[in-house]
């Protein structure tokens, strides 16, 4: 709303008087602190002078997730704190198609209680043998998820190197790669490899988690993961850039027989 607010050339006083509101919560909507009303977004829309249907519908519609995702309440709301993380879960506990780009680690919804945690002691962020134990669960009843009765349409793309590194050692890493062939063969899920011999290539600068919902007019939501945390891309123009660059670099990748075929040599030469 802040970006069709300037582009409306209106003030967030003009913007408060418009849904009877104060300057403060223009502010904490355009923020995000606070989960926006249908009514408020309407005013705000005429106010801005954006009559599109299809615009306006579609704003309502990424406000309803967000409203949802702020109450969501599942397996998760227990066993973590609220954060990036939880919200994330959240996502991915409703989305009916997942497409997630790796370029140096095995995706998250694959991964052995070995491999995360490994992942966890070499990160040193917890102190606690039981902190990484309940990350450890966490990420295990995540992956329920592609065994329920309606999983989501998961399409996975990992860069070689996430196969080769040596995360644990050789028996970790062996046994993460059985778990990949494993998951391949589920029929909801494709696996491909984006070999070294690829080169360059459109996702080159990092990884990514795309999130479809089954709801028609529902917008993508892009999960990209950044050192001090995730940030969320939640705009149809940006989350279309990120279809692109993930089906292209898809096309790039072995097709799934030949990804399976890769990861068995791997895992044979550990």
């Amino acid at each position: 709303m802040l970006r069709l607010r300037d582009a409306a050339g209106k003030t967030q006083r003009q913007a408060a008087d418009a849904i009877n509101a104060s300057n403060s919560k223009i502010v904490k909507m355009e923020q995000g602190w606070v989960p926006m009303r249908d009514p408020d977004i309407r005013a705000l829309c005429e106010c801005y002078g954006l009559y599109e249907q299809k615009a306006v519908a579609r704003l309502l519609e990424l406000a309803r997730l967000d409203r949802e995702r702020r109450k969501a309440r599942g397996w998760w709301s227990d066993r973590l704190d609220t954060g990036a993380t939880a919200e994330f879960i959240a996502m991915e506990d409703a989305a009916s198609r997942i497409r997630n780009w790796q370029s140096s680690l095995i995706p998250g919804l694959f991964h052995t209680p070995e491999y995360t945690r490994a992942l966890a002691v070499a990160d040193g962020a917890w102190d606690d043998p039981d902190e990484i134990e309940h990350w450890v669960e966490i990420k295990q009843r995540r992956q329920e998820r592609l065994f329920g009765e309606r999983p989501p349409h998961y399409h996975a793309v990992i860069w070689e190197a996430a196969l080769r590194q040596q995360i644990g050692g050789s028996e970790v890493m062996r046994a993460q790669l059985e778990r990949l062939l494993e998951s391949a063969e589920l029929p909801n899920v494709r696996l491909q490899v984006l070999p070294y011999r690829a080169g360059a290539h459109p996702c080159i600068t990092g990884p990514f988690s795309i999130l479809s919902f089954a709801e028609g007019d529902a917008l993508d939501v892009v999960q990209s993961d950044v050192i001090t945390g995730m940030i969320w891309v939640e705009n149809e123009t940006e989350s279309g850039t990120y279809s692109g660059l993930f089906d292209r670099t898809s096309r790039l990748s072995l097709a799934p027989r030949d990804s399976a075929t890769l990861i068995d040599n791997l895992r044979k030469e550990m």
